[in-house]
């Protein structure tokens, strides 16, 4: 016990001195000494003083090699893995609710949508909950996938030309899969952005370590891996990662540049025979067949939507169209109190669904369930009426009409209108008669059906005429359609000859 605090009181007098103290061999001291000394030593190197500017007072044992001393700090908290701050630490965070928008899988587009999601860290990938695992227990569910991302080769960057919110981070894996993170709170998000980036940065440099929670072998500048404190002082070799594993994918710039450079010698290889592609191409062109025989032969059939009005009328040898009479004859069959008729749209895609049958010439009947919404039938007749390539009031005669509604006498006014109307060709003229007939057994319905003069001009005023060429002020020319339409509606006994009603 005495030669113990001997040797103590003579380190520390020589050190208050700043004289270099005596080197004593470990065979010199007693072992409580040499216990004693090791540990002041030790506990030295814990605290970080001064590491790579002193030197031990005991020699090592001759028997094993000496133990290189760095000389800077960097190259020692590199090296010096039993420290406390040593080793890099993997950030792995336990959950928080993020708002999550998966915009592309595999390079291919997706429809943006965002959905809040639990959001965990683990050392290798991140992984996205529909809810928490204590709301998953608490709702009686029996468990949650995950939908994880592997963050080896990542890329994490802050972006705002991808989303209209604020504090948005996309992640952009290996595969080509874009995910966008978004909290309101900007500190949550930067936390998650600083801790996702360092894990996908670790993970592309091959230092990412093992398994979350488990104690991973760091590796230093050179190409050795070194034990942990407490392992065997020995170099371990880790196993070569599988060929299909993500981290040794190759990565994306080079993949892009092989594309783009053998994309570039086919199509140098391939300008040679576009001479002869083109050639092909025209004799092709040149020995196709007319529209007329294609017609002849049944190939191609005349349409319904679209078709000239005399056109289709002569086709189908009648002075109105055969599909306008069934329309009309459905909606006054079953839709005369139908609230807000002509006004209210039909589901679009059964609307279409009814031309193709139109077009096609197949059989069909509109007291069919799958027609029983009377919208469609009525918005299948005003898109027949809009598709026309000449409208029901013909283009040379718009200005006309226009002329003729602003004139202010009653009586000159109706004159002028019936006068026009019956330059009209005898297709238009049947067809517009059966249908000002139709949309007049509409008004009688009013009060059920909450249709007016003014909101009938609305809906027709566009659909039956409109200019040949859009010259002109547009609102002013809408204004014109209406009144005309609305006119003729009040109108039409004396114009057609209908019964009052």
């Amino acid at each position: 016990m005495a030669d113990r605090w001997k040797v103590v009181d003579t380190i520390t007098n020589l050190q208050n001195v700043g004289k270099q103290p005596p080197l004593i061999l470990p065979h010199q001291l007693t072992g409580a000494a040499q216990g004693t000394v090791q540990m002041r030593i030790r506990s030295s190197q814990s605290s970080g003083e001064r590491l790579s500017q002193t030197k031990s007072m005991v020699l090592q044992d001759p028997d094993l090699p000496p133990k290189p001393i760095s000389r800077h700090r960097r190259n020692q908290s590199q090296h010096n893995i039993g420290g406390a701050g040593a080793a890099e630490t993997l950030v792995v965070l336990k959950g928080e609710y993020l708002n999550k928008a998966k915009i592309s899988d595999g390079g291919k587009k997706l429809r943006k949508n965002w959905a809040s999601t639990w959001v965990v860290l683990e050392t290798d990938k991140l992984l996205f909950y529909k809810e928490s695992k204590q709301e998953a227990l608490t709702n009686l569910k029996p468990g949650c996938s995950p939908d994880a991302v592997d963050l080896c080769g990542a890329v994490v960057e802050w972006t705002t030309e991808r989303s209209s919110r604020k504090n948005v981070v996309q992640i952009t894996t290996s595969s080509g899969s874009e995910f966008l993170l978004q909290a309101d709170n900007y500190p949550t998000i930067c936390k998650w952005h600083d801790a996702i980036k360092s894990t996908a940065d670790n993970l592309s440099k091959g230092a990412g370590g093992q398994a979350s929670g488990k104690p991973g072998i760091q590796r230093a500048n050179s190409t050795e891996y070194l034990p942990r404190h407490g392992l065997p002082s020995k170099t371990l070799s880790l196993p070569k990662p599988a060929p299909d594993s993500p981290c040794t994918k190759e990565p994306e710039h080079r993949r892009s540049l092989i594309f783009k450079s053998s994309k570039l010698t086919y199509s140098m290889s391939d300008s040679a025979d576009k001479n002869g592609v083109k050639n092909r191409l025209k004799k092709f062109i040149s020995r196709r067949p007319s529209m007329k025989t294609l017609q002849e032969k049944g190939i191609i059939k005349d349409r319904v939507f679209g078709c000239h009005l005399l056109a289709l009328c002569e086709r189908e040898g009648t002075t109105v169209p055969k599909f306008v009479r069934q329309c009309v004859e459905a909606v006054e069959k079953r839709g005369l109190e139908a609230d807000g008729i002509y006004r209210v749209s039909g589901n679009l895609a059964t609307i279409q669904k009814l031309r193709f049958l139109v077009d096609q010439e197949e059989e069909f009947n509109l007291d069919d369930s799958q027609w029983e919404d009377i919208h469609v039938v009525t918005g299948a007749l005003k898109l027949f009426f809009r598709e026309l390539p000449e409208p029901l009031f013909p283009f040379p005669l718009f200005e006309l009409f226009v002329e003729a509604i602003k004139t202010k006498a009653g009586k000159q006014k109706v004159q002028a209108i019936k006068k026009l109307v019956l330059q009209l060709p005898k297709p238009n003229q049947d067809t517009m008669r059966v249908l000002f007939r139709h949309l007049r057994k509409i008004l009688t319905c009013s009060l059920k059906n909450l249709m007016s003069t003014q909101g009938i001009s609305i809906v027709f005023g566009p659909t039956l005429m409109w200019p040949e060429l859009d010259c002109g002020n547009m609102a002013v020319n809408m204004v014109y359609q209406n009144q005309i339409v609305e006119f003729i509606l009040i109108e039409s006994p004396e114009i057609f000859g209908l019964e009052k009603m």
